[in-house]
């Protein structure tokens, strides 16, 4: 009989469904988009979503991107392994969520508002570069009490690591940080990903408030400059970055932080902490893949972090889970989406 879990990852963000397509520049210059990014939608963008399902043969996907982390780690642990929490409406496409969910083996604790529908993400898929458009709706309206209700406190407390990803920023800075405080006085682990470039650059003095309690905070190079960026660093080295971040002051002085930067194709560099301000740097090269065997680069970060947090759970160290995430994140942009194959496959390594 396999062995099952005890809910040991706990993740918290925005749950949401993805309205995938194939477009073309023309798309992306009639909502105003970049090929390559992620941003929240305004009124000029609520017609993106219908105008993918009508004339791009969209695809729904459930998505938010630590709910696709949440279900990618789950595809590596034992049953009953993961548990996410978020909000979303009392209609179809919240249930359509939680069955994908339930189907992915993830157990899901959603807040339900009474009057926001569902949260979207339009994602137009040109080439290999995927951009990100986002109408938060019910996803905006989590609350901490619903974080603090007993049944799911109970399951904060069962967890021994929180991973939080950094489009929470926008929505509950009070849930973030109450699961820091808790992670630092239990010396638990908690990770926070920075998710998009627009987190640091509009929303630095919420990510700065979650700061002192990141035992290990991940980005791609993109976020990794915008972060210097906002924060005048005054370099562009990602070393030196991650440096930067590593230094700054903890809650839990027992976990040195580590800071983990993805390169896309490139290797990634780990930043590990050390005792007295030393700093230990890894680099860790990604599994090889074709070009040609490359069908959806959408959720390979989420990907990325699901394998990583499944490594850490399974207590591998952090030179390891990089390499599991990067098993993870290899197959799924081999599907369409934040998806992984079926039936699943066993991590191994390069």
């Amino acid at each position: 009989m396999a062995s099952t879990g005890n809910y040991e990852l706990f993740c918290l963000e925005n749950p949401l469904l993805d309205i995938q397509g194939v477009g073309d520049a023309k798309l992306l210059e009639k909502y105003g988009l970049k090929a390559n990014d992620a941003i929240l939608a305004e009124e000029k963008h609520m017609g993106l979503y219908e105008d993918l399902l009508q004339n791009h043969d969209a695809k729904v996907i459930a998505g938010g991107a630590a709910q696709n982390t949440a279900r990618g780690a789950q595809y590596i642990l034992p049953p009953n392994s993961v548990v996410y929490v978020g909000c979303v409406g009392k209609d179809k496409y919240g249930q359509m969520l939680k069955d994908i969910c339930n189907e992915a083996g993830l157990r899901v604790e959603y807040r339900y508002d009474e009057e926001q529908p569902t949260g979207r993400c339009g994602v137009v898929i040109t080439g290999h570069d995927r951009s990100l458009c986002t109408d938060l709706a019910a996803a905006n309206c989590y609350k901490p009490e619903h974080l603090k209700s007993p049944e799911v406190w109970k399951l904060v407390e069962q967890a021994k690591i929180y991973y939080v990803g950094g489009y929470h920023l926008t929505v509950s800075v009070p849930a973030i940080l109450d699961l820091g405080e808790e992670a630092a006085a239990k010396d638990k682990l908690f990770i926070l990903n920075l998710s998009a470039p627009f987190i640091a650059q509009f929303f630095k003095e919420q990510l700065d408030s979650t700061s002192p309690y990141w035992d290990i905070l991940i980005g791609n190079e993109t976020e990794a400059l915008a972060y210097a960026e906002s924060h005048a660093l005054g370099t562009t080295d990602l070393k030196e970055i991650a440096k930067a971040i590593v230094a700054l002051p903890k809650k839990n002085t027992k976990r040195p932080r580590t800071v983990i930067i993805t390169q896309g194709l490139d290797p990634s560099i780990a930043v590990i902490g050390k005792e007295g301000g030393d700093v230990e740097i890894v680099e860790v090269p990604v599994h090889a893949i074709a070009k040609s065997q490359i069908n959806d680069t959408n959720g390979a970060g989420d990907a990325f972090a699901g394998g990583f947090a499944a490594g850490l759970v399974e207590g591998k160290s952090i030179k390891e889970s990089i390499d599991l995430g990067q098993w993870l994140a290899k197959l799924s942009i081999q599907e369409l989406g934040p998806s992984y194959p079926q039936p699943k496959q066993t991590y191994s390594s390069k």
